[in-house]
């Protein structure tokens, strides 16, 4: 798994009725965009995860490099 600040991380649920959690991540820890990442939540949480394969890492889509990096939860 391979990350980079601004990408999102996304836990699945692991039963029936219980929704993903998307995060995003702010640092990578790891060496070559390893985990772990320190993950900001939309509901203020920040956490320190290793993620495990119930998760996936989502690049966001750049379609205009000119604008910058944004914030999905800021």
């Amino acid at each position: 798994m391979r990350a980079t600040e601004g990408d999102q991380l996304v836990q699945h649920g692991r039963i029936v009725g219980q929704h993903d959690k998307i995060g995003e991540i702010t640092q990578v820890l790891g060496e070559n965009g390893a985990p772990p990442y320190r993950v900001h939540f939309p509901d203020g949480h920040e956490a320190i995860m290793s993620p495990g394969p119930d998760c996936q890492v989502k690049h966001p889509a750049h379609s205009d490099q000119s604008a910058g990096p944004t914030s999905l939860f800021r």
